[in-house]
């Protein structure tokens, strides 16, 4: 399988966990923990953030892993130089999820959109 279609395919099984990441995105804001929450997805138990939901998807246990782009750059996931960039696309995107896609070889940040 090619990796689009994996990807499209893992975000669409993604759908039915949106409201637990909406609603935890909005309680890392509202306590005052950050600005940009993110998602980690990933089928490894990841070094950092808080693991929310485990759900299967192509024969595998992925985990949902809630962070923070302060704890993705002070650990070297997104660059220090990079963070205001970062923050540019995540405002521009204020409608949606970030999510850390990370399977095998392949990491790539996605947005989906917020529900209702």
């Amino acid at each position: 399988m090619n990796d689009n279609l994996y990807f499209d395919n893992l975000q669409k099984s993604l759908e039915a966990h949106l409201e637990l990441m909406q609603n935890t995105a909005e309680a890392i804001i509202d306590q005052d923990i950050s600005n940009y929450p993110i998602f980690l997805v990933n089928t490894d138990p990841p070094p950092l953030g808080i693991n929310i939901e485990v759900f299967d998807f192509d024969g595998k246990s992925w985990i949902i892993s809630a962070t923070t782009l302060e704890e993705l750059a002070t650990k070297g996931v997104v660059e220090m130089e990079k963070v205001d960039d970062f923050k540019v696309v995540y405002r521009k995107n204020d409608h949606a999820l970030c999510l850390l896609i990370s399977a095998e070889e392949v990491a790539l940040f996605i947005f989906m959109p917020k529900q209702g």
